[in-house]
């Protein structure tokens, strides 16, 4: 007698699936039923367009997903699609930012504008240049920088190593109030007891004290952050073979977070580059190049961007030269994070298997 033998047929959990192409789908008919919408309504504005059809597209989304993937998997779609657009709505206006600062700064960013100074040219003229601003930022960022550094980081070091009890709360709370100062009021303090009550004058050296206030609560939380996230075995490892905790921080625990630390620094650098209120009170502006920051007021180029707008007087070439100013901050910044990138990477403990 034979056996007939019966082979199931494969079943499958799997039920309908959109193809990959999908949301660009979406995306793409969002875009022409937005311009559409927008222009049988008469609407002017990019911003109106563009709100309609990001509307569009995560109602579209979710609904052909619940018609043919089901309610579970057009939830997950929907907040997909959330996401993108949100990330859309912050990348448009700082593009935006970027392009516009770029197309009216190049008119007048060369060579000569970047090695001379305004002297004796008025600011409704054409000529001059930023030179004296250019070494202003870079003196007075580089005093903040050297006073708040080292203050920051041996500050979280503590908090994370050794601050235990009321010290290390008291010194948490302040460095959260520090966090929220208005510039202008770190600009007031520093003016009272440095200017009037020491009799000092207005210097370059001046600003970088008032922009370490604003600098050191960044560098401090920041690095706290980074300490915190080093594996307390690699600690423990190190005191069981008999270290000094002393050393052990040296050796250990900075090198495997100086990549997170020094992203930290730099973050605190680009908060104050762009500052204005506290050099307005204590460094007041120049024309002509100062390179010492102790003494005699200091241009800088978040004061040099400020007056050439403020006292333009209808100028053109003001303008131009304002916008040039911004872009030449704006690079600024971006190579100070690419060396920045370039130091994490090369003092980052090595993984290699």
């Amino acid at each position: 007698m034979s056996h007939a033998t019966l082979t199931p047929k494969p079943s499958s959990l799997r039920g309908a699936t959109l193809p990959k192409w999908f949301p660009w789908a979406v995306a793409a008919g969002a875009v022409v039923l937005g311009l559409g919408i927008s222009t049988a309504a008469g609407l002017q504005s990019d911003i109106q367009w563009a709100l309609i059809a990001s509307l569009l597209f995560v109602l579209g989304s979710y609904g052909i997903s619940a018609k043919v993937e089901g309610r579970r998997q057009a939830r997950d779609r929907t907040a997909t699609s959330l996401v993108w657009v949100a990330f859309l709505m912050a990348l448009i206006p700082l593009a935006s930012l970027i392009w516009e600062t770029v197309k009216r700064g190049v008119k007048v960013l060369d060579g000569y504008f970047l090695t001379h100074s305004m002297g004796v040219v008025a600011d409704t003229e054409p000529g001059g240049g930023i030179y004296h601003a250019i070494i202003g930022t870079l003196e007075q960022v580089g005093l903040a920088t050297l006073i708040s550094v080292p203050i920051g980081v041996l500050t979280a070091i503590y908090l994370v190593e050794y601050g235990r009890g009321r010290l290390a709360q008291a010194v948490t709370f302040f460095v959260d109030v520090m966090t929220g100062i208005p510039s202008i009021v770190a600009g007031l303090f520093v003016l009272s007891v440095w200017i009037l009550l020491l009799d000092m004058g207005p210097s370059g050296f001046a600003g970088s004290m008032a922009l370490s206030i604003l600098m050191i609560p960044v560098v401090v939380r920041s690095t706290e952050e980074m300490l915190k996230l080093v594996p307390n075995e690699l600690r423990e490892a190190s005191l069981a073979l008999g270290v000094p905790k002393w050393r052990t921080i040296l050796k250990v625990v900075l090198p495997t977070s100086i990549g997170g630390i020094t992203t930290g620094v730099m973050l605190a650098i680009a908060r104050i580059t762009g500052e204005t209120a506290p050099l307005l009170l204590l460094v007041w502006v120049t024309n002509f190049i100062n390179t010492n920051p102790f003494s005699d007021p200091q241009a800088s180029l978040p004061m040099y961007i400020y007056l050439q707008f403020a006292n333009s007087g209808g100028s053109g070439a003001a303008y131009d030269r304002a916008w040039a100013a911004a872009l030449t901050l704006i690079a600024f910044i971006m190579i100070l994070n690419l060396v920045a990138r370039g130091i994490a990477r090369w003092k980052a403990p090595k993984t290699g298997r």
